[in-house]
């Protein structure tokens, strides 16, 4: 058996996303299982090479984990032959810049999403990358988490019969910061500096849309911000000048309807943080990011209306549990184990940059919608 070792440079891995689950929970957890084997005998050996602004975060974070190499040079890092890839989870507005300069050493590149600040940028990263031969992915995790995984089992084994419509619900209350402290970075609510709900979800229902149900073929979304005021991480007050709440329609390919809601401004009464509701002739199903109910239309009730009694149906009784039927790996993980196969045995591998200038394609009309008041075709990108 041959080791192989990957020297990965991982610029934001002091961020919240970028250290818990690229980090620790994807390269770090492949290091503990013993690298990722291949098939041939080669085991890839995954070796994080950390970047980012802040020495002394990176030093702390080096030594945490027993790692050697880190770095606040990010020119100096992609100058280096031995770094085979560069990762992205700064923040948006610091990303596309970043990229091209990767693109430009001739390192392959997979990066969070968005993965530009707008469409035109986006684009261009795709063109760069393809004209510099590079491989390149983008992080699109909710497809790998287990709800997901077992309501695309359903879709594929024709459980909907001809589906309908998708109904989705995203979101919790993020604390404003005054009394409590907010679990999101204030950069997410100034749109200055890249902030915004619809920036930051729309590129992931796209993908869902795009992977289970069909293309997006237009959009009518009411964006807005409910909270005016929050208080950053030193306790001092600021406007919140992008959007924390997002309303959106979505028409697919074949005709499926998606209505989904995204708010930072809401309080949780679902099972999970998000969820969909997928209708079909034959079936339905509400999935979230681990578990997936059905009910089938042969052991459908017959709800009738009739608001001058109590209800005495217990509704949620009426479903049943789709079993998990094999062990489910952390997303992130299972696609950076698809992406580094793709990188070194040239394994299939399509959610690239042009996949992830769909999602930021999606955003800009979702904002561009709700600012003309009016619904909007979706082009569709083509290589």
């Amino acid at each position: 058996m041959t080791r192989k070792t990957v020297r990965i440079a991982m610029n934001g891995v002091t961020g919240r996303m970028g250290y818990r689950q690229h980090l620790v929970r994807s390269l770090l957890a492949l290091r503990d299982q013993g690298g990722l084997a291949l098939g041939d005998g080669t085991v890839l050996w995954p070796e994080p090479v950390l970047v980012g602004r802040r020495a002394p975060a990176l030093e702390a974070l080096a030594e945490r984990h027993g790692l050697e190499h880190w770095t606040t040079d990010l020119d100096a890092v992609l100058a280096e032959p031995s770094v085979d890839i560069y990762f992205d989870a700064q923040v948006t507005s610091a990303r596309e810049d970043a990229l091209r300069k990767a693109i430009a050493a001739g390192k392959h590149v997979y990066t969070e999403k968005p993965t530009a600040t707008g469409l035109d940028g986006a684009l261009e990263l795709a063109r760069l990358a393809a004209a510099a031969g590079i491989k390149h992915g983008v992080v699109q995790d909710k497809i790998f988490l287990p709800g997901l995984l077992k309501l695309k089992r359903l879709i594929d084994g024709g459980f909907f019969g001809r589906i309908l419509s998708v109904r989705g619900e995203f979101g919790y209350w993020v604390f404003e910061g005054d009394w409590q402290e907010a679990q999101r970075p204030s950069w997410n609510y100034r749109a200055e500096d890249g902030g915004g709900i619809v920036v930051d979800m729309f590129p992931h229902w796209e993908y869902v849309l795009h992977e289970l149900f069909g293309r997006v073929r237009s959009v009518q979304a009411l964006a807005t911000t409910h909270v005016p005021q929050r208080w950053d991480e030193n306790g001092k007050p600021y406007d919140a000048t992008a959007d924390d709440a997002a309303y959106g329609v979505f028409e697919l390919e074949g005709g499926v309807v998606a209505q989904i809601n995204s708010s930072w401004a809401v309080r949780v009464h679902r099972d999970e943080l998000v969820e969909f509701q997928v209708d079909g002739t034959e079936g339905s199903a509400v999935a979230g990011l681990r578990t997936c109910r059905v009910q089938h239309r042969s052991a459908t009730p017959k709800p009738v209306w009739n608001p001058d009694v109590p209800a005495t149906e217990v509704f949620r009784d009426q479903w049943q549990e789709v079993p998990d039927n094999g062990e489910f790996d952390n997303g992130f993980k299972a696609q950076w184990e698809l992406f580094l196969k793709h990188v070194h045995a040239d394994a299939p591998y399509h959610w690239d940059l042009l996949a992830g200038a769909r999602g930021v394609q999606l955003a800009e009309l979702g904002l561009r919608s709700s600012a003309e008041g009016r619904r909007l075709d979706v082009p569709e990108i083509q290589p």
